[in-house]
């Protein structure tokens, strides 16, 4: 658990402290280093907020927390370097295994942690990396919780824009989708409950994170997550400040990009023991390619209680609205012939009807609004002596629309495979296709954990309840290409069947309901050198829908699964410095909501028969890590195998790109992750991270009543290099970071008829931070350069396919070809930002 610092070792304000108070607080944290960090400081401004160099000579002690102060008079200590265990997020740790994290309230250091903030000490039995707040204070504001793991061993993110405001994109780990990845928020699931990808976008502002961590290899026993066979992407926010203040910043850069932020604290209100704090934020960019603009505002705030012996509750919430402009998906064919600006890749800036598309390409028909509401309470108890409770209540609600533009006839839309006449006569041939999805969920998890002799015995439970009513309405259009309301929330401004009912092209409405229940014990032995853990989890899933339109006749559709999920890990720590660990676990997802149904196409009547399988797979880890007083790094070995590997792609319906799951057969995937870094020596802090990654598919893939000879092909979206490099540089002063990214090819069909190429991208930021003046504290001025090359690139696969081009089935049927599509990555933007803490 974080340790709180008593008011008698606070620090308070250096610029207001004299002398012989300064030293004897640095030598009461320091020990003999405070002796050495005493003498060796100023009594001027910038001495003290300097701080010491650390490097082969000068051990970082955990729990320093000299340095500058930021954020206003919020701040945190470095993270403690080894003191907190992995397994340790937003909760205490093991009682088995009691570390200090101090929090010194007032100082908020910056060039303490290794690697830049990208690598901190892990101590449990899986891989995982953690960024902290010297890495995210760097990067641009307007950067997403996607952005910033990026650098991170397997992860391969693909953007849309260079700042992060569009929602087209997507990550990878070890070869694994968004929507094979857990999303958390202080213990609250953020996942699509129909298509179980993260939105980072919808997630909380830069500016409020103070980790963002990934697990590359699984997700806790107690997490509540159902599809995380690719990890677990966890977020914690900053704890309120105990003293009233706040944050500001503005920036400023390519494509008018503008983005303002503020966050107000709190500071304890009166005697109870409460403090908060709450922010807003606005931001605009236009589209780096083609027409349109992003707009979005956004809120977090956080109340906390803490008392007694690490008792603890706080209140969390996250409201989020944009209006976003479309991206186009391109094919090779498209990218080669017209690159990132031609036509062919861009939405028309003006309405045409005469033009190619009849002017169903005109790109407000394909402005995207979004709005999200979550809210959860995380808590703590300290219920006696070695037992302790865990709860997350949530609750969030979510609506959005991915529109587009189409051709409605006025007769010969299909409902059920029969031709039937439900167009509108009359009505323009030019409409907007809607796509909305109005969502409401709730849940709470628990977990008991009892400490009793060498033995943390677990036990919880999860249950979560979710309700998604998703259809394709249509909405006329003037004679300018605008239609009455992007929102749809109104069925009057659509358009209506001559019987008064709304015309949809179809639409479903499904409630899921999960239970959870787990059970786990952690050992230790060997004077807690050696730590052994095994667990259970018994995962139920309920799933049942009925789609919106009566004629389609599926009006009571599901599933019921009930899934055993073992796990076992163990680590040995060797000395200090050295940990070796092993661990095997088992995961499930079910496929996308939308494959519950039997589906026909609206337009050609054709019956979709595919019905997708529930995923299961076994992971193994073998790793080894170091963490000596300047050098730190780790290398893991993994392995997995799938039975019925599910892949994300996308399918057009009426022109909107709705999320579907293709069926890849048994999968194999074996690998190295490596990670390196340094502590800071004389202010510098190099990180080095890479992967090699072997994914073979095991079987031939079923299509259309063939086979297609897949057996022994490399696997969709699995890049086998990956490189990533960085160097940060902070004296508390002028602070700056390079950076650059490598990734390989990868296949995005899986006859391997048709790739990705690699690509490298750099970026890089430098800036000054002031001594704090007046009310000011410590003035901060920017500059980020993104994509600083200006690669023209395409940054991942967005919707693979079976086979690119014809090609004959193992039994001799030709199955026609279809082109994947990519996403293109962003190009060169440059931001400004001025930011000071008050």
């Amino acid at each position: 658990m974080p340790l709180r610092v008593p008011p008698s070792r606070r620090l308070a304000d250096t610029r207001a402290a004299s002398r012989p108070v300064l030293v004897a607080v640095m030598v009461a944290i320091g020990g003999t280093n405070g002796v050495a960090w005493a003498a060796a400081s100023a009594p001027s401004d910038a001495a003290t907020h300097a701080g010491p160099a650390t490097g082969p000579g000068t051990r970082a002690r955990a729990g320093q927390a000299h340095g500058s102060q930021a954020h206003g008079s919020q701040a945190h200590g470095s993270q403690a370097h080894g003191q907190q265990t992995q397994g340790q997020r937003a909760h205490p740790p093991a009682p088995a295994t009691t570390h200090e994290h101090i929090s010194v309230t007032g100082m908020h250091p910056h060039g303490h942690q290794p690697g830049g903030g990208l690598l901190r000490e892990e101590k449990a039995a899986k891989s995982l990396s953690t960024i902290g707040t010297d890495f995210m204070d760097k990067q641009a504001p307007s950067a997403t919780a996607f952005d910033m793991v990026a650098m991170l061993p397997g992860a391969n993110v693909a953007t849309s824009d260079p700042l992060g405001f569009s929602p087209e994109t997507n990550i990878n780990v070890r070869g694994m989708g968004g929507d094979s990845i857990g999303y958390l928020l202080e213990g609250m699931p953020l996942n699509d409950i129909a298509y179980y990808n993260g939105y980072p976008g919808q997630f909380a502002d830069t500016e409020n994170y103070e980790t963002v961590s990934l697990a590359q290899g699984s997700a806790d026993l107690d997490a509540p997550v159902l599809n995380a066979a690719g990890g677990l992407m966890e977020m914690t926010f900053r704890d309120p400040s105990e003293h009233a203040g706040g944050f500001a910043d503005v920036s400023y850069g390519s494509y008018n990009t503008n983005r303002e932020f503020l966050r107000l604290e709190t500071g304890n209100i009166g005697h109870t023991g409460i403090r908060g704090f709450v922010s807003y934020s606005h931001g605009y960019t236009d589209n780096w390619r083609g027409p349109g603009h992003d707009e979005r505002q956004h809120i977090d705030f956080k109340f906390l209680r803490e008392w007694g012996d690490d008792n603890r509750i706080s209140v969390i919430g996250t409201w989020n609205s944009m209006v976003a402009s479309y991206y186009p998906l391109v094919d090779k064919a498209d990218w080669g012939r017209a690159g990132p600006f031609g036509a062919a890749d861009n939405l028309a800036r003006t309405y045409d009807t005469n033009d190619a598309a009849g002017g169903a390409d005109y790109w407000k028909l394909y402005r995207q609004p979004e709005r999200i509401f979550y809210v959860a309470a995380p808590a703590r108890f300290n219920l006696t002596h070695g037992l302790r409770l865990k709860m997350t209540p949530y609750a969030q609600w979510s609506y959005g629309n991915d529109p587009s533009g189409t051709t409605l006839a006025d007769a010969g839309m299909y409902a059920e495979g029969q031709a039937t006449p439900r167009g509108v006569p009359g009505v323009d041939d030019i409409v907007r296709a809607n796509w909305t999805q109005n969502s409401y969920r709730a849940g709470v998890n628990a977990t008991l954990d009892w400490h009793i002799a060498n033995h943390d015995l677990v036990l919880g439970a999860w249950y979560d309840y979710s309700d998604d009513n998703e259809k394709q309405p249509f909405t006329a259009v003037n004679a300018q290409g605008d239609a009455a309301d992007i929102w749809v929330d109104r069925i009057s401004r659509t358009i209506l069947t001559p019987d008064g009912r709304q015309l949809q092209a179809g639409g479903f409405h499904s409630i899921a309901q999960t239970n959870a229940l787990y059970v786990g014990d952690r050992m230790t032995f060997l004077h807690k050198r050696l730590h052994l853990e095994v667990g259970f989890k018994d995962l139920m899933l309920d799933r049942h829908g009925s789609t919106t339109d009566a004629a389609w006749n599926q009006t009571d559709v599901g599933t019921n699964t009930s899934i055993p999920l073992p796990r076992m890990a163990i680590s040995y720590q060797i000395t200090p410095r050295h940990q070796v660990f092993f661990n095997t676990t088992t995961s499930f997802r079910t496929p996308d909501e939308s494959a519950l149904f039997t589906t026909y196409s609206p337009i050609t009547g054709s019956l979709d028969p595919n019905r997708v399988k529930n995923q299961y797979s076994v992971s193994e880890e073998l790793g080894y890590r170091y963490s000596g007083t300047w050098l730190m790094g780790g290398v893991t070995l993994f392995n997995y195998d799938f039975t019925n590997r599910e892949i994300q792609t996308t399918i057009d319906v009426n022109n909107a790109t709705v999320a579907s799951t293709l069926n890849g057969g048994g999968q194999t995937s074996r690998g190295v992750d490596v990670e390196i870094g340094t502590r800071p020596w004389h202010h510098w802090s190099p990180y080095l991270s890479g992967e090699y990654l072997h994914a073979t598919i095991d079987d031939d893939i079923s299509v259309g009543g063939d086979l297609l000879a897949t057996r022994g092909r490399t696997a969709v979206n699995s890049p086998t290099l990956q490189a990533s490099a960085g160097i940060s540089y902070d004296d508390g002063h002028f602070f700056g970071m390079a950076s650059v990214k490598y990734v390989g090819h990868q296949y995005a069909t899986f006859t391997n008829d048709e790739r990705l190429s690699d690509h490298a991208t750099g970026n890089l930021a430098f800036g000054y931070r002031m001594d704090s003046h007046y009310f000011l504290s410590r003035p901060e001025f920017r500059m980020n350069f993104i994509n600083i090359t200006n690669q023209h690139y395409l940054s991942g696969v967005a919707a693979p396919t079976f086979n690119a081009h014809d090609t004959t089935g193992v039994h001799g049927t030709t199955i026609a070809g279809q082109a994947p599509t990519y996403y293109v990555g962003g190009g060169l933007a440059v931001l400004f930002t001025a930011s000071t803490g008050f």
